[in-house]
């Protein structure tokens, strides 16, 4: 036992595990269950992935057979035992519920089986507590693959209330439990929330709703189809290519006119176009993963995952300029828009903005706007507010995809070039607000875990609930566990000496 141990309250005791409850390994024999042995249904055998958060998952729950129980020689658990993990993920409890008559563990488990003086809900509590897991530290053999044995959690030094009092002390834990369950689960709808208030901000944004006073404090402000023809005007003039001209001039033959299908009516001065009319759209490439010369270079280099409704200012990757010579990549330049065409799970429409020159692989459209008459702000926030739609305009017998020449034809709201500005100040404004209370979600969540961490630490040394002089004192619970022990001794070795000699007879 430690000789540095926190002085406990009057009537408490420290004492080890192993004076409280039997610990039992599983069977590591020859008779322990290969993955061949498992059944569709049978009796549970327990392995550490099915212990969460205190109780016993069956979703993904191993069965045997009964023929395979019958041959375990120990492992098997009934009602009340506590099954705890001791390799991998130390510390991992559960306790055995009636749900279960039978039940048998992995190795990597051992059964604590409480004494009948002891509540196995309190030495539950007290093993996930942050008492509990500094038990751990003193005996965990710090390998690559944290293990303990059965012999040094029997070690383990527990704080032993009277038996009353530990009653007391779980009920307390549960009622608080319950409580802050309630208070998280109250606060859990405020990301969805936020997401919504999101979603509705950029919706009123490219309605003009955001800018109803200011378009009406600066009336004479250019209108979008003179911004147009601006912006027509300038890709011509900086078209470096006939490929690029021609790609310009087929731009304005096609209809302009694409209202989107979430917004029908636009305020005065403003106009529907698709992203071909504001911008050059084109993807990049992947040079040669066999070439190592091609990469771990200095010219940065995008990929679809790197595209999370995000500004770039880095990158994971950088290619050579050997490697950017060996492909049909594109030094884009800063204030780039781009948009994942392709990727894993939601990347497929999310956005992002260069902030820094780079290239880009072949899943990623990028809007060039290199006349500087689009902020790239109002188009990376036009993209994020039709990310839904843009997601269902993919294609393939695949993963949904899009394209360069669909991603030309993405409708686009097109508003006076110093209103855009102006609804981007607006959005930004809106959207910190959102991202304080995201923060205060996030820091309020894990003080309620902090505080259940707290009110377990809090419960171990006595202080959670009040001491009544009238309960029986842990040593004498003591005395009574040691007699009730000896007594089941007694009982087996009696059982083991009829056993011998019924067999002496035959």
């Amino acid at each position: 036992m430690n000789g540095e141990l926190t002085e406990l309250p009057e009537g408490w005791q420290w004492v080890n595990l192993s004076r409280l409850g039997k610990l039992i390994n599983g069977d590591r024999g020859k008779n322990y269950p290969s993955k061949d042995a498992f059944v569709e249904l049978g009796i549970p055998f327990i392995n550490a992935g099915h212990l969460q958060d205190g109780v016993i998952q069956f979703s993904e729950m191993n069965y045997i057979s009964e023929e395979r129980f019958a041959l375990l020689g120990s492992g098997k658990v009934q009602s009340n035992d506590i099954l705890y993990c001791l390799r991998g993920s130390l510390g991992k409890t559960a306790i055995v519920k009636d749900n279960i008559s039978k039940g048998a563990i992995a190795s990597s488990l051992v059964i604590i089986r409480p004494f009948g003086c002891t509540d196995p809900e309190y030495l539950l509590q007290f093993l996930i507590s942050p008492l509990g897991k500094a038990e751990i530290l003193k005996f965990d053999n710090g390998s690559a693959q944290p293990n303990l044995s059965a012999k040094s959690v029997g070690e383990y030094s527990v704080p032993l209330p009277p038996l009353n009092e530990q009653k007391r002390i779980v009920a307390k834990i549960e009622e608080l439990r319950d409580r802050h369950q309630r208070t998280k689960q109250a606060l859990e709808v405020i990301p969805k929330l936020c997401d919504r208030f999101r979603q509705s901000v950029l919706a009123a944004a490219f309605r003009g709703n955001l800018t109803t006073d200011w378009r009406e404090e600066n009336p004479e402000v250019e209108s979008a189809s003179v911004l147009l023809e601006k912006i027509k005007e300038k890709r011509f003039e900086l078209a470096e290519s006939k490929r690029e001209l021609l790609s310009v001039q087929k731009a304005y033959e096609e209809n302009i006119d694409a209202p989107s299908d979430d917004i029908e009516s636009l305020p005065s001065g403003w106009m529907h176009c698709r992203i071909n009319n504001i911008g050059n759209v084109c993807n990049g490439s992947t040079p040669s993963r066999k070439e190592f010369q091609y990469w771990e270079g200095s010219i940065p280099w995008v990929s679809s995952g790197e595209v999370r409704n995000n500004q770039i200012f880095t990158t994971r990757e950088a290619i050579t300029q050997e490697g950017y010579e060996s492909t049909s990549v594109r030094l884009l330049p800063i204030d780039t828009v781009l948009l994942a065409m392709i990727g894993e799970g939601k990347t497929r429409g999310q956005t992002a903005i260069l902030k820094v020159e780079a290239t880009i692989n072949q899943n990623i459209a990028a809007v060039i706007l290199n006349h500087k008459l689009i902020s790239p702000e109002y188009l990376w926030y036009w993209f994020q507010y039709q990310y839904a739609t843009t997601r269902e305009a993919g294609s393939g017998s695949g993963p949904q995809a899009l394209n360069c020449q669909r991603v030309r034809e993405i409708p686009f709201v097109l508003a006076p070039l110093r209103e855009q500005k102006e609804i981007v100040a607006c959005i930004e404004n809106l959207l910190r607000s959102i991202e304080t209370i995201k923060q205060q979600f996030l820091i309020t969540s894990n003080q309620i875990d902090c505080l259940n961490q707290a009110i377990l630490a809090k419960a171990f040394r006595g202080e959670l609930v009040e001491q009544d002089p009238n309960d029986e004192p842990a040593f004498v619970l003591l005395e009574r566990i040691r007699a009730e022990r000896e007594k089941a001794d007694n009982g087996e070795k009696t059982k083991g000496k009829r056993a011998k000699q019924l067999k002496l007879e035959v």
